[in-house]
């Protein structure tokens, strides 16, 4: 079975930087595209970025420009690069996997977050 396994998470003071990671395990054979979502205590998950297979991107308002988001194929991972946070950037993390080729093929995998707490 494939899963997503999420790292990178932690406590950071507004301004700092953060690199979160996801890896697919099991056997794959291609991942089409990635992203990357968060919700807040209290609020609904949001979109936070995307990327296609082409390596192709799109960011919400309220992180393009802070934040990127890249792929390593051979690794299996994704990674979402996070600059200048915010105290508002506090969530759990989670990572998707949209078209899996495995064994089987998935439409969807989601990773199980990882916590980022920005705060002095």
């Amino acid at each position: 079975q494939v899963q997503l396994v999420e790292s990178g998470g932690g406590l950071v003071q507004p301004g700092g930087s953060l690199l979160l990671s996801c890896t697919a395990s099991g056997s794959i054979v291609s991942i089409t595209s990635w992203g990357w979502y968060r919700q807040a205590p209290g609020k609904e998950r949001e979109l936070v970025g995307t990327i296609t297979s082409s390596y192709n991107r799109n960011y919400a308002a309220s992180v393009k420009g802070r934040f990127t988001i890249s792929r390593d194929n051979a690794k299996n991972t994704e990674y979402l690069q996070m600059n200048s946070l915010k105290p508002e950037d506090t969530a759990v993390y989670y990572c998707r996997a949209v078209g899996v080729r495995s064994t089987r093929w998935y439409d969807e995998i989601w990773g199980q977050g990882t916590l980022v707490t920005v705060s002095s």
